[in-house]
């Protein structure tokens, strides 16, 4: 059904101001009308209240958020993330997309607003005589919102926008933690190729020892032979760590946003690194600090506001036209009112499909909603687990290299007098290898999983970040 009444008329003067104040007042009545979205409810899922890989010997207090970083007391790194979360180019990219987000937002929220224009025009005939003609006139276009389909529209692309800018602080989040990794693998590789290097000097040195017995006899070339297989295997390390290194290194500059030529890291090694041990809080707090968990959560309320916007399609439209000016030819005022009502009778299930679908999609997201939080309860735990577990391997590893640098100095000592076999003295050359190589990788998995860690627990929540003020839904747009 569709119902158009119309009026136009010329009025005294005084008759437009009283038309517009009562206008005014109709749309605000009007706009105090029922809302169609479905009540909101978080999703509830039962949390566990200790985390089951925590030691049960440690405190619950609550995680903190901030500079996580400088935990590792190193100026180097800290720098670097600085200059990640300030160049990178990915991280700009998301920047953009959420001011994009914002304003497809601002362009959703203006039907809930009048549209005002103004205009005029000017005509002037002389062909048996002179006439003139002018008019001014403004034209105001109201849709009345009374089932709060305008409103439900506008709060659903806000939400959106805020699950932008929650998307972008995952990107951040996720961003540091991958700067510290990087580094740190780079300092890792650093210390294994020097290993390599020093390991097969020593090599090199036995081989020379092996071949001035062999030239008086005393060993055979088989000995020879192995040793020189050995002192070979070790500098066959040499170039493979050393093309490792260089990509993490390449890899380190993209990530702070610098091109790979000539970039370079000036701390050496991993010993004066710190592993810190970060507090995390309870299970329940993960939601609150998690901003892949708010997106997520974002994204249900903007669904949810959809299917009150697919509910209010099904109801009349009412919509006003406005238009008051002056005819300089009449004389006077002239106005016109045009109301617009429209009723949606037959659609061929259009209407019906679209309310189901978006009833679906609230079921989907709230379904991805709580997998988001399982996944990261998930990766909490076995981030705390590798942080505890590998405590537990670093130190073990470190006696196991201690053992393997006394072994390997004794051998040595004990072949030159000739009370050992040369393959007693091979093996422990090697034992010694890889045991160092081993610490040192483990070194390197202990940090990464405290960075791990950080970042399971929602990384620098706690700083002013790009998703910790989202904009309130509806807002009255700018010109």
């Amino acid at each position: 059904m569709l119902f158009t009444p119309r009026f136009e008329a010329f009025h005294p003067p005084h008759a437009p101001g009283r038309l517009f104040r009562a206008l005014a007042l109709a749309g605000l009545t009007l706009l105090g009308g029922c809302s169609l979205v479905p009540g909101y409810q978080t999703p509830a899922l039962p949390l566990a209240p200790q985390w089951s890989a925590k030691d049960p010997s440690a405190t619950s207090a609550d995680a903190a958020g901030g500079a996580w970083w400088r935990e590792f007391h190193s100026t180097e790194l800290d720098g670097l993330i600085a200059c990640g979360l300030n160049d990178n180019y990915t991280l700009k990219a998301a920047v953009s997309r959420v001011d994009q987000a914002r304003a497809i937002a601002q362009v959703a929220g203006a039907g809930q607003y009048p549209n005002l224009s103004l205009g005029g025009n000017y005509q002037r005939q002389n062909n048996y005589g002179t006439t003139k003609k002018s008019s001014v006139f403004a034209q105001a276009t109201y849709e009345v919102d009374f089932w709060g389909k305008q409103r439900a529209t506008a709060d659903a692309s806000q939400a959106l926008a805020n699950a932008s800018q929650f998307d972008a602080q995952t990107l951040r989040m996720t961003l540091g933690a991958s700067i510290a990794d990087t580094y740190f693998q780079v300092l890792s590789l650093q210390e294994r190729v020097r290993l390599a290097q020093s390991i097969a000097a020593d090599a090199s040195q036995v081989l020379d020892l092996v071949q001035v017995q062999a030239s008086q006899g005393a060993v055979s070339n088989l000995e020879v032979e192995q040793q020189r297989n050995a002192q070979q295997t070790f500098q066959a390390a040499v170039p493979l760590l050393q093309q490792q290194l260089d990509a993490a290194l390449y890899q380190l500059a993209i990530l702070v946003g610098a091109p790979p030529e000539g970039f370079k890291v000036q701390q050496a090694g991993l010993d004066a690194l710190q592993v810190p041990q970060p507090k995390v809080g309870l299970p329940v707090g993960l939601v609150r600090q998690r901003p892949d968990i708010q997106a997520a959560e974002a994204r249900l309320i903007s669904a949810n506001f959809d299917v009150g916007v697919a509910r209010a399609a099904f109801l009349p439209n009412l919509s006003l036209d406005l238009l008051g000016g002056i005819d300089t030819l009449a004389g006077g005022h002239i106005w016109s009112i045009v109301g617009s009502l429209a009723q949606p009778v037959f659609s061929g299930g259009q209407l019906t499909g679209q309310l189901h679908a978006d009833q679906a999609h609230v079921q989907e997201l709230t379904a991805s909603y709580r997998e988001s939080i399982i996944e990261a309860l998930r990766d909490v735990e076995t981030q705390l687990s590798a942080a505890r577990q590998l405590d537990q391997a670093y130190t073990l590893n470190q006696s196991a290299v201690d053992s393997a640098r006394e072994a390997a100095r004794l051998a040595q000592v004990r072949y030159r007098l000739g009370s050992t076999d040369f393959q007693t003295l091979l093996v422990v050359e090697r034992t010694q290898y890889q045991a160092e190589d081993s610490l040192l990788q483990v070194r390197l998995q202990h940090l990464q999983a405290a960075v791990g860690l950080f970042r399971a627990i929602g990384g620098d929540f706690g700083a002013p970040t790009l998703a910790a003020t989202p904009s309130s839904p509806s807002q009255v747009p700018q010109s």
